[in-house]
């Protein structure tokens, strides 16, 4: 029974199994890729799991900040779900404004007092009708 459609073009169906091919050559070549074959795909901070359906969640952290840093060994490489990896960043960061930087030190004071007029303001509060 004819469906009325030809049948592909051998060499253009060639081609793009050729071109896919070299497209994942270079994806491989990349420390995602790499990153993913070296490692477990489990989030390094919260143990959560990873399959091919939400492999886009887990993302590559570079422990030194650095992302030309691609030792090939992988050992400046951590997989974190997006959640972590933006606490992660996050956190980096919160600290970058601090005097003692970057997991050095004790934390600052807190500089903002949001209570400290708390009193007064009550005070007038209880005098109003």
């Amino acid at each position: 029974m004819a469906t009325g459609k030809s049948p592909p073009d051998a060499s253009k169906l060639d081609r793009a199994i050729a071109e896919d091919r070299r497209a994942r050559a270079v994806r491989e070549k990349g420390y995602r890729e790499q990153a993913l074959k070296l490692y477990p795909w489990v989030c390094g901070r919260c143990a959560r799991e990873f399959t091919h359906k939400n492999l886009q969640l887990l993302e590559v952290h570079h422990r030194d900040g650095n992302h030309d840093n691609n030792p090939p060994d992988g050992s400046n490489w951590e997989l974190l779900c997006t959640y972590c990896h933006e606490a992660e960043h996050r956190k980096l960061l919160d600290s970058a404004g601090r005097d003692d930087g970057p997991g050095g030190g004790k934390d600052a004071p807190a500089t903002q007092r949001p209570f400290e007029n708390l009193g007064a303001l009550l005070k007038r509060k209880d005098r109003d009708p």
